[in-house]
């Protein structure tokens, strides 16, 4: 597992740590996402299944971000832990947005807290034709009961927290 950052302009709050891995498969990608922390004090929304839909970062989700190697486009899958997902291409920097096809996507999220501390693990399943070998960015949105938001990330580009920049993506993944 690797660790994530958390953004300067973030409080700590409830969650404590963030760890992430990716790998590509033979389909595509499988992903693990996970918190250490008061899992009580952030949202967590109830389980469903696992359909697609917009908007999750705007909520506790958790996200990857693939770009091939030499390629302006890009792809962003965010998986939040009802099972709700997003997979979204880009012709480069933000342009060009819309849904980006998928054969696939499983999400399963479980976790467990003992006198204050918990964990959450969240696992994703992308079935999708993905570039290889790519760059890629792991990162995370916390919404905290009281309404504030924690950023997550390999890295950080200078300024305000932002996903899409290439320094988020600090992986080189491959077949």
């Amino acid at each position: 597992m690797i660790p994530l950052m958390l953004h300067r302009s973030c409080d700590l709050g409830p969650i404590r740590a963030v760890t992430a891995r990716i790998d590509a498969t033979a389909t595509g990608l499988e992903a693990e996402f996970r918190l250490d922390g008061t899992l009580e004090g952030i949202v967590l929304p109830p389980s469903g299944p696992s359909i697609r839909a917009d908007g999750l970062w705007k909520s506790t989700c958790f996200e990857v971000f693939w770009q091939g190697i030499g390629e302006e486009g890009y792809r962003e899958f965010n998986f939040a832990p009802s099972g709700k997902w997003a997979a979204y291409g880009f012709d480069s920097y933000r342009e060009g947005m819309r849904e980006a096809p998928v054969k696939a996507i499983a999400v399963s999220c479980s976790h467990a807290s003992a006198r204050g501390s918990g964990e959450m693990v969240l696992r994703a399943n992308v079935a999708a034709d993905l570039a290889s070998p790519a760059q890629v960015g792991l990162s995370a949105v916390i919404e905290h009961r009281g309404g504030g938001l924690q950023y997550w990330a390999l890295a950080f580009a200078p300024g305000q927290p932002d996903f899409h920049s290439e320094a988020c993506r600090q992986l080189i993944v491959e077949r």
